[in-house]
C-alpha cells in the first residue's frame, strides 16, 4: 500500500503545478519565473544525487543527450506551461498537458516503430477528440484567439516533454535517473534564462511572499520532491504499472481548479475531459493481464 500512496502523492504534486504558476505569474516575467523554478529544482536534485553518491554523467554523448532532454522537457516544456497559464484555467491546463502518454505513444509509433495495438489506437483517437471538445467552447467565445494561444502553448509543452521522454531512452542505461533529471533541469534552465534575458527584464521580479510561496512550492515539492519520489517509485515498480496512475493528475487538477479558482465546466468540456481520461487509461493499460492492478492497489508486488 505504501508503494501506491507514493505514486498517488507524485501525481498530486504534479497536479499542483498549474495552480501554483497562476499564483506567481503576476509577480514575475514568465520565462524568468520558469528559469528560476527549473534551476532551483535541478540544483536540489543534483545535491541529493551527490549525497546519495550517484554517479555523475560521463561522455560527450551523454551530456549532449541530457542537453537535448533539457531542451525538450524543461526549455520547451516550461516555456509552454508558463505562457499557457496566462490564457487557460489551471484545471483545463492540467488535463490537456497530461495528454503526454497519448503523444508519447504516437511519437513512438512513427519514430521508434513501436507497435500500437487496437486499444492504444483507440486511446489516441479519444484523447485528441477530447482536446478538441475542451477547446471548442473557448475557441467559439469572444476571446477565442487568446484561448487558442493557451491551448497551443500547452500542446507545445506536452510535445517538448514527450520528445524528451523518447530521447532519454537512448541513455537510460548509461546514467542514474535522479542525476539525469537534475542535470536536464539545470541545462534547460540555462536556455530559458538566456531567452528571458533577451525577451524580458528579469529585474522586474517582485519578491513578495506570494511569489516566494509559488516559486518554492513549484521548485521543491512540485518538481524536486516529485521527481525524487518518481525515481524511487521506478526502482521498485515497473514503469508501465506506475504510469497507469497518470490519469489521477488531471483529476486532481480539476478538483483543485474547482476548489480554489471556482472553475466550472460545461457539457462539452466535461465530455472532452472524460474522453482524455479514457484515452490515457487505454494507452497506458496495454497489458492483457490486469491482475497486477488489484495486487498493486492491495499493496502487493
Amino acid at each position: 500500500m505504501q508503494k501506491t500512496l507514493q505514486i498517488v502523492l507524485v501525481m498530486f504534486l504534479w497536479a499542483i503545478c498549474f495552480p501554483l504558476i497562476t499564483i506567481g505569474l503576476p509577480y514575475a516575467p514568465h520565462l524568468t519565473f520558469a528559469a528560476l523554478r527549473a534551476f532551483i529544482a535541478g540544483a536540489t536534485l543534483v545535491v541529493i544525487a551527490l549525497l546519495l553518491r550517484r554517479a555523475l554523467p560521463k561522455g560527450l554523448k551523454t551530456w549532449f543527450m541530457l542537453t537535448m532532454v533539457g531542451l525538450g522537457a524543461t526549455t520547451l516544456g516550461f516555456f509552454g506551461m508558463f505562457h499557457a497559464s496566462e490564457f487557460v484555467s489551471p484545471g483545463i491546463a492540467t488535463v490537456i498537458s497530461n495528454t503526454q502518454p497519448i503523444l508519447a505513444s504516437l511519437l513512438a509509433f512513427f519514430i521508434l516503430g513501436e507497435y500500437l495495438n487496437t486499444r492504444g489506437k483507440l486511446g489516441l483517437l479519444l484523447g485528441f477528440l477530447g482536446v478538441i471538445l475542451i477547446a471548442l467552447p473557448g475557441l467559439l467565445s469572444n476571446s477565442g484567439s487568446t484561448y487558442l494561444a493557451g491551448i497551443s502553448y500547452i500542446l507545445l509543452s506536452a510535445s517538448g516533454i514527450t520528445i524528451s521522454n523518447v530521447l532519454i531512452r537512448y541513455i537510460a542505461t548509461e546514467i542514474d535517473a535522479l542525476t539525469a533529471m537534475g542535470w536536464q533541469l539545470i541545462l534547460g534552465s540555462i536556455l530559458l534564462a538566456l531567452i528571458a534575458i533577451v525577451t524580458e527584464d528579469p529585474a522586474t521580479v517582485q519578491w513578495s511572499p506570494e511569489f516566494l510561496f509559488s516559486l518554492l512550492g513549484l521548485s521543491l515539492p512540485g518538481t524536486a520532491l516529485a521527481y525524487w519520489l518518481w525515481c524511487h517509485v521506478l526502482r521498485i515498480t515497473e514503469l508501465d504499472r506506475a504510469n497507469v496512475f497518470s490519469f489521477l493528475v488531471p483529476i486532481f487538477g480539476l478538483l483543485l481548479g474547482m476548489a480554489f479558482y471556482g472553475e466550472t465546466y460545461g457539457f462539452l468540456v466535461l465530455e472532452g475531459i472524460g474522453l482524455i481520461l479514457l484515452g490515457i487509461i487505454l494507452v497506458n493499460w496495454s497489458q492483457k493481464d490486469w491482475s497486477w492492478v488489484v495486487r498493486l492497489l492491495a499493496g502487493g508486488k
